[in-house]
């Protein structure tokens, strides 16, 4: 009966996540989790999340403040809560021509937050800034090592990890007028979501059967003869 439960939670707990996933499909910047499962000490499943990093497509916008990240790596912003990570590079200016993410958080360059005055705003593939062809600062763009598994924040930010680095410009691709979609499948998740449903009527059914006998052998088996 422990197995059945347990087997029940962990797929509650993708289901949860499936359907998070299907929520955000439309999200710019938005990477999938997925869940899975693994035994624990006493044989009992446990659910864990893994973040998918691949990439979105790329949607063309011709904003000249819509900018996105070709291969891996992250824009980055200065919350209240401190750092994070954000693939969606959907950007304007407030009131003080400051450069802030769509949440008014100020994006970061390599000198601190970024300020543009009035003119054409260009952006080259290394992050490197221009305005009215003045050079001005160079936007920050962050990796993490392979295999590090970020926590969402929001929706589309992320936490920086211990592994976190700058990348040389060399090795950037930033894309000005464009935008990262979302990198949910959702034939794949709602596909997946069905067979977490048919999993999980099994499992319920083996904890009723389990039950019901357990019921027999009580009330039935153990009468006096």
């Amino acid at each position: 009966m422990s197995s059945a439960a347990a087997a029940m939670q962990m797929l509650e707990r993708k289901q949860q996540v499936l359907a998070n996933n299907l929520a955000n499909a439309s999200t710019r910047g938005f990477k999938a989790e997925t869940a899975f499962a693994r035994l624990m000490d006493n044989q009992l499943a446990k659910t864990d999340t893994a973040l998918d990093l691949t990439a979105g497509s790329l949607t063309e916008t011709h904003n000249s403040l819509d900018l996105a990240v070709e291969g891996d790596g992250f824009f980055v912003t200065q919350t209240p809560n401190g750092e994070r990570f954000v693939r969606n590079g959907s950007f304007r200016l407030d009131t003080d021509r400051q450069l802030v993410d769509e949440r008014g958080n100020p994006v970061l360059g390599e000198e601190g937050p970024v300020v543009l005055p009035a003119g054409t705003v260009e952006i080259g593939k290394d992050g490197s800034i221009t305005v009215n062809g003045r050079p001005l600062q160079r936007l920050r763009l962050e990796r993490v090592a392979d295999g590090a598994q970020l926590l969402h924040e929001g929706g589309t930010q992320f936490v920086p990890d211990a592994s976190r680095q700058a990348i040389p410009p060399a090795e950037r691709t930033v894309r000005q007028g464009f935008l990262e979609e979302s990198n949910v499948n959702t034939m794949s998740a709602m596909t997946d979501m069905l067979a977490v449903l048919h999993r999980y009527g099994a499992a319920q059914k083996a904890l009723s059967t389990i039950d019901a006998a357990r019921g027999i052998s009580v009330n039935d088996l153990a009468k006096p003869v």
